[in-house]
Protein backbone atom coordinates (compact mmCIF):
# COMPACT_ATOMS: atom_id res chain seq x y z
CA UNK A 1 0.00 0.00 0.00
CA UNK A 2 1.18 3.32 -0.60
CA UNK A 3 1.11 5.28 2.54
CA UNK A 4 1.05 8.31 -0.18
CA UNK A 5 -2.32 7.27 -1.18
CA UNK A 6 -3.97 6.78 1.80
CA UNK A 7 -5.83 9.97 3.75
CA UNK A 8 -6.04 8.19 7.02
CA UNK A 9 -2.01 7.40 7.28
CA UNK A 10 -1.26 10.65 6.05
CA UNK A 11 -3.28 11.98 8.98
CA UNK A 12 -2.17 9.92 11.48
CA UNK A 13 1.29 11.35 10.38
CA UNK A 14 -0.40 14.63 10.71
CA UNK A 15 -1.61 14.05 13.94
CA UNK A 16 1.81 13.04 15.57
CA UNK A 17 3.90 15.36 13.82
CA UNK A 18 1.55 17.61 15.81
CA UNK A 19 1.83 16.50 18.76
CA UNK A 20 5.38 15.35 18.74
CA UNK A 21 5.93 18.74 17.79
CA UNK A 22 4.55 20.47 21.39
CA UNK A 23 5.59 17.18 23.45
CA UNK A 24 9.00 18.93 24.50
CA UNK A 25 7.19 22.01 26.22
CA UNK A 26 4.41 19.56 27.49
CA UNK A 27 6.62 17.22 29.19
CA UNK A 28 8.83 20.19 31.35
CA UNK A 29 5.93 21.48 32.43
CA UNK A 30 4.51 17.93 33.62
CA UNK A 31 7.85 17.45 34.62
CA UNK A 32 7.71 20.88 36.86
CA UNK A 33 4.07 19.81 37.97
CA UNK A 34 5.98 16.40 39.76
CA UNK A 35 8.61 18.14 40.94
CA UNK A 36 6.18 20.63 42.99
CA UNK A 37 4.85 17.32 44.07
CA UNK A 38 7.80 16.12 46.01
CA UNK A 39 10.53 18.21 47.36
CA UNK A 40 12.81 21.33 45.96
CA UNK A 41 15.91 19.84 47.33
CA UNK A 42 15.53 16.51 45.27
CA UNK A 43 15.82 18.59 41.75
CA UNK A 44 17.94 21.10 40.41
CA UNK A 45 19.58 23.27 42.74
CA UNK A 46 17.41 22.25 45.64
CA UNK A 47 15.52 25.49 46.19
CA UNK A 48 11.85 26.57 45.46
CA UNK A 49 13.50 29.33 43.66
CA UNK A 50 15.16 27.54 40.90
CA UNK A 51 12.04 25.30 41.03
CA UNK A 52 9.77 28.27 40.18
CA UNK A 53 12.53 30.07 37.81
CA UNK A 54 13.58 27.10 36.03
CA UNK A 55 12.67 27.22 31.76
CA UNK A 56 13.66 23.45 31.05
CA UNK A 57 14.00 20.25 32.04
CA UNK A 58 17.77 20.15 32.64
CA UNK A 59 17.63 22.70 35.15
CA UNK A 60 15.11 19.78 37.01
CA UNK A 61 18.03 17.04 36.90
CA UNK A 62 17.08 14.70 39.65
CA UNK A 63 19.70 15.12 42.62
CA UNK A 64 20.70 11.08 42.74
CA UNK A 65 22.57 11.15 45.78
CA UNK A 66 20.26 12.78 48.05
CA UNK A 67 17.31 11.14 46.44
CA UNK A 68 19.10 7.64 47.02
CA UNK A 69 19.37 8.86 50.88
CA UNK A 70 15.54 10.16 50.94
CA UNK A 71 13.88 7.83 49.22
CA UNK A 72 13.71 5.80 52.19
CA UNK A 73 11.88 7.59 54.67
CA UNK A 74 9.07 9.11 52.03
CA UNK A 75 5.59 7.62 52.19
CA UNK A 76 5.11 4.64 49.93
CA UNK A 77 2.93 6.41 47.30
CA UNK A 78 5.90 9.50 47.17
CA UNK A 79 8.35 6.51 46.83
CA UNK A 80 6.65 5.04 44.08
CA UNK A 81 6.32 8.47 42.48
CA UNK A 82 9.61 9.66 42.73
CA UNK A 83 11.34 6.33 41.70
CA UNK A 84 8.52 6.92 38.67
CA UNK A 85 9.98 10.38 38.09
CA UNK A 86 13.43 9.39 38.45
CA UNK A 87 13.29 6.33 35.80
CA UNK A 88 12.37 9.16 32.74
CA UNK A 89 15.77 10.77 33.46
CA UNK A 90 17.77 7.18 33.67
CA UNK A 91 16.04 3.82 32.77
CA UNK A 92 18.87 2.06 34.77
CA UNK A 93 18.82 3.94 37.85
CA UNK A 94 15.12 4.69 38.18
CA UNK A 95 14.61 1.09 37.12
CA UNK A 96 16.42 -0.08 40.17
CA UNK A 97 14.89 2.35 42.42
CA UNK A 98 11.35 1.58 41.12
CA UNK A 99 12.53 -1.92 42.10
CA UNK A 100 13.53 -1.31 45.55
CA UNK A 101 10.53 0.78 46.26
CA UNK A 102 8.97 -2.76 45.79
CA UNK A 103 7.29 -1.74 42.07
CA UNK A 104 7.01 -4.58 39.63
CA UNK A 105 4.93 -3.44 36.37
CA UNK A 106 2.45 -0.13 35.93
CA UNK A 107 0.00 -1.79 37.64
CA UNK A 108 1.92 -0.54 40.85
CA UNK A 109 1.39 2.82 39.75
CA UNK A 110 -2.32 2.34 40.55
CA UNK A 111 -1.86 3.34 43.79
CA UNK A 112 -0.95 6.99 43.28
CA UNK A 113 -3.60 9.81 43.67
CA UNK A 114 -5.04 11.88 40.61
CA UNK A 115 -2.30 14.24 40.86
CA UNK A 116 0.43 12.14 40.30
CA UNK A 117 -1.28 9.82 38.11
CA UNK A 118 -2.07 13.03 36.00
CA UNK A 119 1.82 13.86 36.27
CA UNK A 120 3.11 10.28 34.87
CA UNK A 121 0.61 10.11 32.23
CA UNK A 122 1.57 13.20 30.98
CA UNK A 123 5.55 12.62 31.36
CA UNK A 124 4.46 8.92 29.34
CA UNK A 125 2.56 11.00 26.76
CA UNK A 126 5.27 13.58 25.79
CA UNK A 127 8.40 12.27 26.34
CA UNK A 128 10.87 12.35 23.53
CA UNK A 129 14.40 11.52 25.31
CA UNK A 130 16.18 13.08 27.99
Amino acid sequence: MNTMNNPAMLDEIARNERHFAQAPDAFFHAWKRGVQLLKPALFGLGTQAHIDQAQDKWELCPNLETIDHAIDVMSSGERVFLAAMVSFYNADIGGALLKRVGVQGLSDLGGLDLDRREVIADLILNYTGW
